[in-house]
C-alpha cells in the first residue's frame, strides 16, 4: 500500500476513537513511520486541581495515540495495530494552560512487532514532559486468525 494511502487511513483511524475525540486530540502530521498529535489544555483533565496540572493518564493516552499512528504510517506495519508494551518515563509536569504535542517515530519492523519511541512537550520544547518507548502488533492480526481458528497458515 503506497505511504500517501496508509497515511490517510491512519488519520482517518485515529480520528474515529472516541477517546481521542473526548480529549480534542489533533493529528498534526502523519506519514512514513512518524506522528505528531496535539491536545489542548483542557481543565475537565486536571489531574491536581491545586496546580492545574493534566492528569498523567490524559499524557499516557496521547502518547500510545500517537505511537501507534506512528506505526499504522510505517510502509513495513500494517494498517491494524494493538500496544503491546508501552513505557513512560514522566520527566515533568505539563505547564498549565499550554496545548502538549506528542512526536511518535516508528523505528524497527519485525514480523510481528514494531517498535516506536515518542517525545511530548509543551510550549517548552526543549524540555520534555515525558518520553515512551513502545510495541505495538505488526502481524496484520495474522495471530489471532491463527489461534481463534479464523485463518490457515501464513
Amino acid at each position: 500500500m503506497k505511504s500517501e494511502t496508509k497515511a490517510e487511513l491512519a488519520q482517518h483511524f485515529t480520528n474515529a476513537i472516541p477517546f481521542s475525540k473526548a480529549l480534542s486530540m489533533r493529528l498534526d502530521k502523519i506519514g512514513d513511520g512518524h506522528a505528531v498529535i496535539s491536545m489542548p489544555y483542557d481543565a475537565r483533565f486536571i489531574g491536581d486541581p491545586e496546580s492545574g496540572v493534566i492528569h498523567g493518564g490524559a499524557v499516557s493516552a496521547l502518547m500510545d495515540t500517537c505511537g501507534g499512528a506512528a506505526v499504522m504510517s510505517h510502509p513495513d506495519a500494517p494498517m491494524v495495530t494493538a500496544t503491546l508494551d508501552l513505557r513512560i518515563d514522566y520527566m515533568r509536569a505539563a505547564t498549565p494552560g499550554q496545548r502538549i504535542v506528542c512526536r511518535a517515530d516508528c523505528f524497527h519492523v519485525t514480523r510481528s512487532v514494531a517498535f516506536m519511541r515518542c517525545v511530548t512537550h509543551d510550549d517548552d520544547v526543549d524540555n520534555p514532559i515525558a518520553v515512551a518507548t513502545g510495541a505495538f502488533t505488526a502481524d496484520g492480526g495474522r495471530a489471532h486468525r491463527r489461534t481463534s481458528g479464523q485463518g490457515g497458515a501464513e
